[in-house]
């Protein structure tokens, strides 16, 4: 089982190299498909700025997360994350 932290950094890396390196790249470790679906969107409407690092993107998932969909919601609590 992963920790809250490793699936918030999965959820941060999704979406960080999503918005940077565009959609031709290997999803990190712990990071599903059904993450991807559930969570971009909201990842980056909510997290992703002109400069985006994990570090920024982690804070403001966790700061954001009751702005997160809930379909992104239910999705990361069952993979374990915890606000």
């Amino acid at each position: 089982m992963k920790t809250t932290s490793g699936i918030t950094v999965s959820a941060v890396l999704l979406c960080a190299n999503t918005a940077i390196a565009g959609d031709n790249f290997k999803l990190p470790s712990g990071v599903t498909p059904q993450m991807r679906a559930a969570c971009e969107s909201d990842v980056r409407r909510l997290c992703i700025g002109r400069k985006p690092t994990v570090a920024k993107v982690k804070r403001c998932v966790r700061r954001n997360f009751s702005k997160l969909g809930t379909r992104c919601q239910v999705t990361l609590a069952a993979a374990g994350f915890k606000n």
